[in-house]
């Protein structure tokens, strides 16, 4: 199976940063990393959906986990009629079983079973209205959404072409990625009435919850000599060191405007 151009011309609406990246990887990779990649992002939609409800979002989270856990053509197409009925939901949401089938024969029910894992941690997290109290609920916040993506790809690299990689580093890559995308998101998330930060940490805590997982992303990606996997990773990283640095400087502006006023 070679992978459909529709897929690619959502990918790209979807993600300008990481489409280029992704479509450079080898073909039978490539499949298996737009699969997961779309599955995770349509239900990151509905977690992030500003026009949703908590019961609907939940609701909707454990309907796809459901699924997922017994994918096949039947439950697909009965996943994608159900979808469709809820009109607020993005495109990528409701093609969700068509990103599914996606994934070559061999790494399919892993993909599912990731996503099916995943959509449930999220209906947890929407649930309970992402209360954040402590680092530990952080680091299990940050798993759920991300560290389990690390996990995720290490075994892709694994399943192509036998790449071994450190799961415990794959999981502060993903902790990272996450802890810079709170970081940037960090107004927008307030507006909704969503706090990620536990109860009094401050922007320097979670800079440095970021750089201190990101350190493990560093030895994670010194380990990979598989060029197109590891170039696919460096990008990854490349760019949420950039985004740090800037969302660093920025804080550091405003807390000089502060101080001059």
């Amino acid at each position: 199976m070679y992978i459909c151009e529709d897929a690619l011309k959502i990918l790209k609406q979807t993600s300008q940063f990481f489409y280029l990246p992704i479509i450079c990887l080898p073909n039978e990779l490539l499949e298996a990393v737009v699969s997961a990649y779309l599955c995770i992002r349509a239900i990151d939609e509905i977690e992030n959906h500003s026009k949703l409800d908590k019961f609907t979002k939940v609701k909707l989270l454990k309907m796809i986990s459901l699924s997922f856990q017994t994918m096949n053509h039947i439950t697909a197409d009965e996943l994608s009629i159900k979808l469709s009925e809820h009109q607020k939901l993005p495109e990528l949401t409701i093609r969700i079983s068509e990103w599914a089938s996606l994934a070559p024969e061999t790494i399919a029910p892993l993909i599912w079973s990731a996503t099916a894992v995943m959509a449930d941690r999220m209906a947890y997290w929407v649930n309970r209205s992402w209360q954040i109290n402590t680092e530990s609920d952080l680091d299990c916040y940050t798993f759920s959404v991300a560290g389990a993506v690390g996990l995720l790809l290490s075994d892709l690299w694994a399943w192509y072409d036998g790449t071994q990689t450190n799961r415990t580093h794959a999981i502060g890559f993903g902790r990272g990625l996450q802890a810079v995308k709170i970081l940037r998101n960090r107004s927008e998330d307030l507006t909704r009435q969503v706090n990620l930060f536990p109860h009094n940490w401050n922007q320097e805590n979670m800079h440095n919850y970021a750089r201190r997982n990101l350190c493990l992303a560093d030895f994670y990606i010194q380990a990979i000599s598989s060029g197109s996997i590891k170039e696919f990773c460096q990008f990854s990283l490349a760019l949420a060191h950039t985004t740090l640095n800037v969302v660093t400087l920025e804080q550091h502006k405003l807390n000089h405007i502060d101080v001059l006023n």
